[in-house]
């Protein structure tokens, strides 16, 4: 019988098979191999994507499977950017081809600059998560953590905004604010004298200097945060704002 008490019944434990059931290895056929370590990621960045295909195949392994997902998400993109999604996406999982992390390294190592100016944003976020796993350094490591850590919980609470039927640039009005006690007993947010935000974000910033592989990544995705008018540190900025002037 479950208990009514519990979000989860029976415990988080027991999301263990759904987490588990997303990392299962992408299977391919002959000729989907991922490409030599001695690759020329300039003649990939070089070389458009093909139109994608509809619909999509039928009888296509796994690894076509997301490649010919890709091609749509990453349409006007080239093939460069394709191999970095690829790559994340096998890296995701429990098992991966040998040559995966390598190359996944050598392509940031080798052409930051160039996948920070040219990735969408999302992937980005996905290539610093995937740092955690895979990153060479434990300043890396932990930096990446952190931040997967912080973009997932922006995704969960804004997700939960969405049915606020707010846009997101919107602020709440503070008059509306409900006063029932947070949960787990944790103690409110003073929305005109917090220091959470500097809590959360400059220790990223500060670990940044530290991290060699992911730290001009992080400032960069703290940079877009900081320059996106619909994320809940806006909404905080422009709520305080008002309190301020009233």
């Amino acid at each position: 019988m479950t208990d009514p008490n519990e979000t989860f019944p029976g415990g988080i434990g027991t999301l263990l098979p759904q987490y588990q059931k997303r990392r299962a290895l992408l299977t391919h056929k002959p000729g989907q191999e991922l490409p030599a370590m001695d690759v020329d990621f300039k003649a990939l960045a070089a070389m458009p994507l093909p139109p994608q295909e509809l619909p999509r195949p039928e009888g296509m392994s796994r690894v076509a499977k997301k490649r010919h997902m890709l091609l749509g998400e990453l349409e006007g993109h080239s093939e460069l950017t394709l191999l970095h999604g690829l790559l994340i996406s096998h890296l995701r999982k429990h098992t991966y081809p040998d040559e995966a992390p390598a190359l996944f390294l050598r392509l940031w190592a080798e052409e930051e600059e160039w996948l920070l100016e040219n990735l969408p944003t999302r992937w980005l976020i996905s290539a610093v998560i995937t740092f955690a796993q895979h990153g060479q350094t434990e300043d890396d490591r932990m930096l990446a953590q952190s931040m997967n850590i912080l973009f997932s919980l922006m995704k969960i609470y804004e997700a939960e905004r969405c049915f606020s039927g707010l846009p997101p640039q919107e602020p709440f009005r503070i008059k509306d604010r409900n006063k029932s006690p947070l949960p787990m007993g944790m103690k409110d947010f003073s929305v005109l004298k917090g220091d959470l935000e500097a809590h959360l974000l400059a220790p990223l910033w500060r670990d940044a200097k530290h991290a060699p592989a992911i730290g001009n990544l992080v400032r960069h995705l703290l940079n877009l945060l900081n320059a996106d008018d619909s994320t809940v540190f806006r909404r905080f900025a422009l709520m305080r704002e008002t309190a301020q002037n009233r």
